[in-house]
């Protein structure tokens, strides 16, 4: 039987931060993914000021920095009228080393993780092994892994679920995945076309509201990506065909010219959170704990901050001796509560202002954005909950 401290189910963003910082730390960690390799992901790319801090202090953020594009400002749109509200996380100066987001699309950070892990004993990475089932005891669980041409038995003192949406580990643990999908796809358009040229002082990052087609429009070192809301009665195959992605584009651009594009995404949003993080000495973290819709890329974001906390408990387990039952225990307390009164918050309001232009003039919504930036109180207290700043100070006062 292979033997291992932490195994941690997930070569995602997620999963490979909490098996590089376990073992920068000294902990014998094993990190199994399902594929064979870090797929070109394009669902998540912005990394917020609090994550960046959490990559310079992992060594990481210079070489992820060469690969993505710095956002210092973003905009909120009216797509009817034009008009624009704009927010810049400079005026974070004071309590942040880095008050940007930093547009980088996830698969560049879990490549780069995978790849340091491999070489950073006593850590260690195995591609093609998949979860199927596990048992815990009062010592360990022994997880039973699926490898090309076996089933492999591996015992840890902890199982990390970081293995997304659909994991099979949360569903073995039988909690209740409470929320909602919604009824409309998401549709993502990625291309090389200068949509720039097309916008006034259009900013990396533009939420642009709309009752009857909002979008997001970001800019990534090689790509515009559009995030734009699907009909629930149009089938998979249309909205992915060229003569709807030509229609999505003339809506945007406002002419007929043919835009090639590099990816087309479609995809289910949910709201949910699982009503236990801690089994035991199973722990959930990412996508496996929480789902959210991508409006404010608190997704990924979240995530990492899941394995933050839980990684600095596990620290203090094996390297200060603390008890592990209170450790876990406080990360799912903490890290649930966060999931429910600040992310799922937070992306549920972002939707319903985006959808809220109904005409010209300003919705109540954007009313009230407009009061927001130009106010100094509340543009900071804004600015500090859109950042996540908020979200982990909260964090740091549950107990």
């Amino acid at each position: 039987m292979r033997r291992t401290q932490v195994l941690v189910a997930g070569g995602g963003p997620v999963g490979a931060t909490a098996a590089y910082r376990l073992a920068q730390a000294g902990i014998d960690v094993l990190l199994v993914e399902v594929l064979p390799f870090c797929p070109e992901d394009m669902r998540a790319s912005t990394m917020h000021p609090p994550t960046l801090d959490m990559m310079a202090e992992l060594g990481l953020l210079e070489e992820l920095e060469s690969q993505g594009l710095r956002a210092p400002s973003y905009h909120y749109r009216n797509r009817r009228s034009g008009d624009i509200i704009e927010f810049d996380l400079t005026e974070l100066s004071d309590i942040s080393k880095h008050p940007y987001r930093l547009q980088c699309e996830q698969f560049k950070l879990s490549r780069l993780l995978t790849t340091k892990l491999e070489a950073l004993k006593p850590g260690s990475v195995n591609f093609q092994h998949r979860v199927l089932a596990y048992d815990q005891d009062a010592d360990g669980v022994t997880v039973y892994v699926e490898t090309p041409m076996a089933i492999e038995t591996i015992r840890a003192d902890f199982l990390i679920a970081a293995d997304g949406s659909n994991s099979t580990i949360r569903k073995w643990t039988r909690t209740e995945f409470e929320g909602f999908t919604y009824p409309e796809r998401f549709l993502t358009l990625s291309t090389r076309y200068p949509v720039e040229q097309h916008f006034d002082r259009l900013a990396s990052v533009n939420y642009v509201a709309d009752a009857t087609e909002w979008y997001v429009l970001l800019k990534v070192p090689e790509f515009w990506r559009i995030l734009v809301p699907t009909d629930i009665n149009t089938t998979d195959d249309e909205l992915l065909s060229e003569s709807y992605k030509d229609a999505v584009f003339k809506r945007l651009l406002g002419d007929d010219r043919p835009i090639e594009t590099s990816h087309r995404t479609l995809y289910r949003v949910h709201q949910r959170v699982v009503k236990e993080f801690c089994h035991g000495r199973v722990l959930l973290a990412g996508d496996a704990a929480h789902l959210n819709n991508p409006l404010g890329g608190f997704g990924m974001n979240s995530g990492i901050h899941d394995v933050w906390n839980l990684t600095t408990k596990l620290k203090d387990i094996y390297l200060n001796g603390a008890n592990w039952q209170a450790e876990t225990e406080r990360y799912g307390r903490q890290r649930r509560t966060i999931a429910q009164s600040f992310v799922q918050a937070q992306t549920i309001e972002n939707k319903q202002t985006l959808e809220a232009a109904r005409s010209a003039e300003r919705s109540p919504q954007e009313l009230k954005m407009q009061e927001i930036a130009e106010t100094p109180a509340l543009r900071r207290q804004y600015l500090m909950r859109q950042s996540m700043y908020e979200s982990l100070q909260q964090e740091a006062g549950i107990n």
